[in-house]
């Protein structure tokens, strides 16, 4: 898919009325991804090609939860599935904070979408845009890692939007990302895009460009013919896409299984591959296997291609979607 323009996206913004979105938003940091063992979720996707792994297991942050003062304590895991910084986080029962409150509500899964920020004034005046725009704080934390102060902002636009955007300041500049070509999308499910892509416009994101994904004959859902049609909304940006996943309730299929075990939110991670027959029998050997597969266009031929999705929700709530394209 093209990326948008950033200059013709700002200018039709501009002119429907909406908020101008800051250029920081058009690449990520990092996800906040938040589980209840940190341990066994780090040993999986360590198996899954997590790399650079740092652990940080008494991490103590100050800040304000709701706009009242909080005092935490969580055990973190940094590492980069490849160019996809990953903060893993298992926060300490028992504590009143929006990460307690994320697991209680979704269990295991990516909280928050993280965008950097240069500088404290850069952070204040963002939030001050989204408070004008009806968006608050939702959590606000700092902590000390090699002698820098850093500050995580989240805001509440989880009910509305089905994620969290988070900002961090990192002085000197975060950790950078590894190499490109890991991760190509983000994927949230949810059951209507209408509203959803309403409040992401509202907040000056493109509108989700919306395609009908038609049934086919050779997709499956646990190994049984799985014939059904769906919707799904496309936001572009410089490193990764967005996939908005209209989820079906029938027939079963894995975003229907998604909302009941989590709610809406981040389902999958999208990982291009060259060989995805040898790429599925990796994840077979680690104990995963194909939790639904499809193809798009006539297989073989440009424009085409074939995904797998693979079970991994039971190591941190996300699962991977393989896929190979034919250019």
């Amino acid at each position: 898919m093209k990326l948008l323009s950033y200059l013709a996206l700002s200018c039709s913004l501009a002119g429907a009325g909406y908020a101008e979105m800051p250029n920081f938003y058009k690449s990520v940091n990092s996800v906040t991804w938040l589980v209840q063992n940190v341990d066994l979720a780090q040993q999986g996707w360590i198996a899954l090609g997590l790399s650079d792994i740092h652990q940080y297991p008494d991490v103590v942050l100050t800040g304000q939860y709701h706009g009242k003062p909080v005092k935490m304590w969580a055990w973190e895991i940094t590492g980069q599935l490849g160019n996809l910084t990953v903060d893993m986080i298992q926060p300490a029962e028992g504590q009143l904070n929006a990460w307690n409150d994320f697991l209680g509500k979704h269990g295991d899964g990516i909280f928050a979408i993280v965008h950097e920020v240069a500088s404290q004034a850069e952070m204040a005046k963002e939030i001050k845009r989204m408070r004008a725009l009806g968006v608050g704080v939702l959590q606000q934390v700092s902590f000390d890692r090699e002698g820098k102060r850093v500050t995580y902002t989240y805001f509440d636009t989880e009910p509305q939007g089905k994620f969290v955007l988070g900002l961090v300041y990192w002085p000197g500049g975060a950790p950078a990302a590894g190499p490109p070509g890991k991760v190509s999308h983000l994927a949230p499910v949810i059951r209507e895009s209408a509203s959803v892509s309403a409040y992401w416009q509202k907040l000056g994101f493109p509108a989700f460009r919306m395609e009908h994904a038609t049934p086919r004959q050779d997709s499956t859902h646990r190994g049984k013919p799985l014939w059904f049609a769906f919707d799904v909304g496309y936001q572009n940006y410089d490193q990764f896409s967005y996939e908005w996943i209209v989820a079906p309730t029938t027939p079963p299929n894995i975003y229907a299984d998604f909302l009941k075990a989590h709610k809406e939110g981040i389902q999958h991670l999208g990982m291009p591959v060259d060989d995805l027959s040898k790429a599925v029998a990796g994840y077979e050997k680690l104990g995963y296997h194909v939790w639904q597969s499809g193809a798009w266009g006539d297989v073989g031929k440009k424009d085409s291609g074939q995904y797998d999705y693979m079970d991994t929700d039971s190591i941190g709530g996300v699962s991977v979607e393989l896929i190979h394209a034919y250019h």
